[in-house]
């Protein structure tokens, strides 16, 4: 193995996430790559109707959810969840190196 190959960094890879919320005002997402924070990746409503955002992230296992007008919802396109710390669900993304 050479040097270079032990100083390779993962690249981030970009991953799209819909909302079909046609009634929506405004939508954001947030997650663990972003410490849970929904202004950082704000979506916005395409020609469709439907709200996107593309994010950039290193392969890892993420948790998130949408904000949709000041409630939290899972993502309904995602069956992958697990149990958050308040007792209710995170909707859950696995992004692979490749």
């Amino acid at each position: 193995m050479s040097n270079r190959d032990l100083t390779t960094k993962p690249r981030r890879r970009k991953v799209v996430f819909t909302l079909d919320a046609l009634q929506a005002r405004e939508v954001f997402f947030a997650g663990n790559f972003n410490d849970w924070n929904p202004e950082k990746h704000p979506l916005k409503k395409n020609a469709a109707g439907v709200w996107e955002k593309i994010a950039m992230l290193f392969p890892g296992r993420y948790e998130y959810k949408f904000l949709v007008d000041g409630q939290w919802r899972r993502d309904p396109d995602n069956p992958q969840e697990c149990l958050n710390c308040f007792g209710s669900h995170n909707s859950v993304i696995n992004v692979s190196p490749k």
